[in-house]
């Protein structure tokens, strides 16, 4: 028995330890397409667009935070009755700014939750749908005394409603222009067994959309380059990426799983594949029928054959850590190679940050560059295409062997066997990565 009780107090004990923050309570989002509108906010949160709200975390707030926390967010039914993307991202915000705007190059972003809300109907119950994420890499963040001596840490929750569809579908939505109701709260507690060996953040990408930027619907062109500077050796490296794609139209991206390469300094450090899992779970979030979940329940293996997400599910923050990052220029790739957006719809989100023991915030040295490699495969020639020229590619064997070398920007594959071959591409400003090419 007095063991029993025992156990008691310390679950009770654990309970009472937890502390809940409060940031955005039930707060409304309007139609993303319209002008901003004027309603009036809660105190010290400010409207950034229809679709986004931000509020600066007090100093109390930020000391209560300890090494475990749990970020809870709630969506609620209004007058948007489709499948939205919606997200959390922390902005740093240079010191003693009272507000800021969307556009402000001196605030650094970056992702650490994204959410589908599900197709729903304001009249049929339930009207909300939660969302709960892991964050505890969050603490490092907000208690570095000298990142906020620099910065003031700011929280943004968005969703990108549209409510021309649910003003004729959904009774009592005619006229209106309220789409989502969002609520968000962090629960944190001191748990002992969890190290947090992350003292700063590197925000590198924040909601970067790829996709159709060359005007096509030619698989093979999607790759992203992005090159940063490390102010100092990087300590255990451990990068966040948060991807999703979208096109709703027939064939579009969100219908069509694709293997996601990611390479660091040109070394392949993840390799992934959205979705394949079944929406049966997310079934009863969503109360307005849709040709998505249909009226009967579907077999996983449907499910799995084409999903890249669930409407009323979160998207999977992925990682992958290195040793050490040395001082100097580094470059991620990211490239989803079979990606066509067809008749030249749709996107793919894109979100990544970095978190290290001794790197310090050095997000000034950001760039990315958008290039396409195609076609691949390819029976002669090989185009690079992309916002900065070519200034020098080789072509090499699968063992390194350097086979040709030119300042154009095609590579000739005609005199090649078919196989595998890599590009060795310097691009204008010195930006440098290989990419694999087949000759069929």
């Amino acid at each position: 028995m007095k063991k029993v009780l025992l156990s008691l107090l310390v679950v009770s004990s654990f309970f009472k330890a937890q502390t809940s923050i409060n940031v955005f309570s039930q707060i409304v989002f309007y139609d993303g397409y319209a002008a901003n509108v004027s309603q009036p906010v809660p105190s010290n949160t400010i409207r950034l667009a229809n679709s986004r709200y931000t509020r600066k975390l007090t100093d109390a707030e930020l000391n209560s935070f300890q090494n475990k926390i749990q970020m809870n967010v709630t969506i609620g039914a209004l007058c948007d009755n489709y499948d939205r993307i919606g997200g959390v991202h922390i902005a740093l915000v240079p010191k003693g700014q009272a507000s800021y705007t969307m556009s402000d190059a001196q605030v650094k972003r970056f992702e650490v939750g994204r959410y589908i809300t599900p197709f729903m109907n304001k009249n049929v119950s339930p009207t909300q749908v939660p969302y709960s994420y892991d964050v505890d890499n969050l603490y490092p963040v907000f208690s570095n005394v000298a990142l906020r001596t620099a910065y003031d840490i700011w929280v943004e929750l968005d969703v990108f409603g549209v409510p021309y569809a649910a003003n004729t579908q959904v009774a009592g939505c005619a006229g209106r222009n309220d789409v989502f109701a969002g609520t968000l709260t962090f629960v944190t507690f001191n748990d002992p067994t969890i190290n947090n060996n992350f003292n700063t953040v590197m925000p590198l990408l924040d909601s970067s959309p790829l996709n159709n930027y060359n005007n096509t619907d030619v698989s093979g062109q999607t790759v992203r380059l992005v090159n940063f500077n490390l102010t100092q050796t990087a300590a255990n490296p451990k990068f966040f990426i948060v991807t999703s794609p979208h096109g709703a139209g027939t064939n579009g991206e969100e219908y069509v799983r694709r293997q996601n390469f990611i390479s660091l300094d040109n070394t392949q450090v993840l390799t992934f594949m959205p979705g394949g899992k079944s929406c049966e779970p997310y079934r009863m979030y969503n109360t307005q029928a849709n040709g998505i979940y249909g009226s009967t329940p579907k077999t996983t293996a449907w499910w799995t054959a084409w999903n890249n997400w669930c409407p009323g599910d979160s998207v999977p923050i992925r990682s992958f850590s290195v040793a050490s990052l040395s001082a100097g220029n580094h470059l991620l790739k990211y490239e989803v190679p079979d990606a066509e957006f067809f008749n030249q719809d749709g996107q793919i989100v894109l979100s990544m940050y970095m978190q290290s023991l001794s790197q310090n915030l050095s997000v000034k040295d950001v760039a990315t560059t958008d290039v396409s490699i195609y076609p691949n495969p390819t029976t002669d020639y090989v185009t690079v295409k992309g916002q900065k020229k070519v200034k020098l590619m080789s072509v090499l064997s699968t063992d390194g062997r350097k086979l040709s070398e030119t300042a154009e920007s095609w590579a000739d594959l005609t005199a090649y066997p078919t196989g595998t071959y890599m590009l060795d591409i310097i691009l204008e400003g010195g930006i440098r990565f290989t990419h694999k090419v087949i000759k069929k």
